[in-house]
């Protein structure tokens, strides 16, 4: 079983490489389409390059979170600082709001004005390259996600994939509007991608939010770990499992039944096989455990037994 401590190690240094890595990938891709928005005079490139400059700043903020994360917990913090991650998620959904109600401002006034894109050649070249950047930055973030499945690179994860159809709409956008002659692609476009930013801020601050709030762990995830509670013999019934995540570590508590003729020495034990075999199947997962003699009904807990629910 992997050691807990080396596999938060492991995951902080992943973390940190997703999050350098788009910085990067953001600053090169702000001066690129700086050029391009100057000099085609598009709003669906100019919504390009502000959506990308706030990448980079959101993955300033990125890289902050994960780095707070990382931290081990201390005096006053003794669940970690997981919640950074949340926080930096968060961050990125209100940029990715304001970009998207800026991009919708600006598409409408240039419909009002009428105005026509130039150069569209030296958009569409940098929207391609734009595409090849964030294909390469995607597929390692996926990497990354799949080992540690950090909040805040998914967020990050999520915009930038946002990025790939956002180039595909500059790219048709300028060709409709300077080779088809179509005058309204532009600002409908950026309109378009307004609301594709919107939608993608919503679902980027969901799962940002259950974090925040505490929310309960999935229901699926809450009947796999009582079943591996519900292994033990000497068990005799479970009630008042709470659980929440924050950042990549779990916690759950949780009272039990025993047999009330059971001594101190033999329910200890007993809660220690139930711990392990809690660590083999939720690796990382931190619990707190509270015995009760069979029938004990304590006030303001819920009673039903857990493990005797269908």
């Amino acid at each position: 079983m992997p050691d807990p401590t080396e596999q938060r190690d492991s995951h902080a240094a992943l973390n940190r490489s997703a999050a350098l890595a788009s910085m990067a990938v953001a600053a090169l891709l702000v001066c690129l389409k700086g050029w391009a928005a100057w000099s085609t005079g598009s709003s669906a490139m100019l919504g390009s390059l502000a959506d990308t400059a706030l990448d980079l700043v959101a993955s300033l903020a990125t890289l902050a979170g994960v780095w707070i994360a990382a931290q081990p917990e201390d005096s006053g913090h003794r669940f970690g600082h997981g919640k950074a991650e949340a926080m930096a998620a968060m961050f990125q959904v209100t940029l990715i709001s304001i970009s998207a109600f800026w991009l919708a401002a600006h598409a409408v006034q240039q419909f009002a004005a009428g105005t026509r894109t130039q150069a569209a050649e030296s958009g569409i070249g940098v929207s391609l390259i734009a595409m090849a950047a964030t294909l390469a930055l995607l597929a390692w973030q996926r990497r990354v996600l799949r080992r540690t499945g950090n909040l805040a690179i998914a967020a990050d994860h999520l915009h930038y994939q946002s990025d790939l159809l956002l180039n595909l709409a500059v790219i048709a956008a300028l060709a409709l509007d300077r080779f088809g002659g179509f005058a309204l692609a532009d600002p409908l476009f950026a309109l378009a991608i307004a609301a594709w930013l919107a939608r993608g801020a919503w679902l980027a601050s969901q799962k940002a939010t259950a974090q925040l709030m505490d929310a309960e762990w999935p229901e699926e995830k809450r009947r796999r770990f009582l079943a591996v509670i519900a292994r033990h013999p000497r068990l005799r019934g479970v009630h008042d499992l709470r659980t929440r995540t924050s950042g990549d570590r779990d916690f759950a508590q949780f009272h039990v039944w025993v047999d009330p003729d059971m001594t101190v020495r033999d329910a200890h034990r007993v809660m220690d096989e139930i711990e392990q075999a809690l660590k083999a199947g939720f690796p990382g997962v931190e619990t707190i455990i509270h015995t009760d003699p069979e029938g004990h009904r304590d006030a303001g807990m819920a009673e039903r037994d857990l493990l005797a629910d269908p």
